[in-house]
């Protein structure tokens, strides 16, 4: 009776060993954040015998993240390495200088178009540090552009097919599909503007929206920059932001996602107008994760967002 249990104890190990061996995926991908993670899942479409790793959890602060040893492992072993690259990356530089390049796919290279970071009237100055004082650091939140991402998922796609050439035809096939739903996105948001009756909105919060603003013809106000690290605004800065809702009636004003809103909530409450949420996807919640939330479902919600804050 032993026998037989030990021979069946055995079976089941190394039908667990074949299948482990079977699951193995045979093209890793690791990305830094949500967009990486979203194009790349686009691009894939969730195929089972490709892993997709996103290092930056759902609902942690990406400006705050740092690189664990098995992330470190994660990437020197991927076979593709998706990032941004832009002041939130720069811990990656460290770890790319024995990687092969063409394993390696920055986010920034695929745009044509940069803009630097830039200070509107009434936002809070940042305070640099000495050696960096002058340098002009190009806004890294490429992807808030439509335009961008179509040109994004374009770029990462030929890299892929390059990398894969066994799911050269499906990765062609899926970006189509994609670009195609962007495009519809960014018809829409240029429906909502031409329609608007203004062309600013209010952020009490940073603005990682640079991009978006500018593909559209939006002005804007914020208390900080895109990747400020500051969180407490001056006297000077809430008191120019309600003035400036007073002054021009705005109906909306924003926070952005995973952000306590308490900017947005201190001009809420001297200007009665509603506070809303609009999302840059530097990272999702956890729920938007779980929820399957993508970059073209997150900008719908975005488009009436932006409709309400322009009438």
């Amino acid at each position: 009776m032993l026998k037989k249990i030990s021979l069946f104890i055995l079976s089941l190990l190394l039908m667990t060993g074949c299948t482990t061996e079977t699951r193995k995926k045979s093209f890793n991908i690791v990305v830094t954040n949500f967009p990486c993670y979203d194009f790349v899942r686009a691009i894939t479409k969730n195929d089972q015998d490709i892993s997709i790793k996103m290092l930056i959890k759902p609902g942690m602060d990406s400006h705050s993240y740092e690189p664990s040893p098995q992330d470190m492992v994660a990437i020197k072993e991927s076979d593709l390495f998706f990032y941004v690259g832009g002041e939130s990356d720069e811990w990656v530089d460290s770890l790319l200088a024995d990687m092969d390049s063409k394993r390696i796919v920055k986010m920034l290279d695929l745009v044509s178009h940069l803009q630097h970071e830039e200070h509107v009237e009434g936002m809070e100055e940042e305070k640099h540090e000495e050696h960096d004082e002058h340098e002009e650091e190009y806004d890294e939140h490429v992807w808030t552009s439509p335009k961008n991402a179509m040109e994004i998922v374009s770029g990462l796609n030929k890299k892929m097919c390059a990398l894969d050439q066994k799911h050269a035809s499906k990765f062609n096939d899926n970006t189509e599909n994609y670009i195609k739903q962007i495009a519809s996105v960014d018809s829409s948001f240029k429906q909502i503007v031409k329609q608007a009756k203004r062309k600013d909105i209010v952020v009490g919060d940073r603005f990682p929206l640079l991009y978006f603003a500018k593909e559209y013809g939006l002005t804007y106000s914020a208390a900080f920059p895109g990747c400020s690290e500051q969180t407490e605004p001056s006297a000077s800065t809430i008191s120019y932001l309600i003035d400036k809702v007073k002054k021009d009636h705005n109906p909306v004003i924003f926070k952005i996602e995973l952000s306590n809103g308490q900017i947005a909530r201190t001009i809420s409450e001297e200007t009665g107008v509603k506070v809303r949420t609009i999302q840059s996807m530097h990272n999702v919640s956890a729920e938007d994760f779980n929820n399957g939330e993508t970059y073209v479902s997150i900008m719908r919600k975005n488009a009436k967002a932006v409709k309400e804050a322009l009438q």
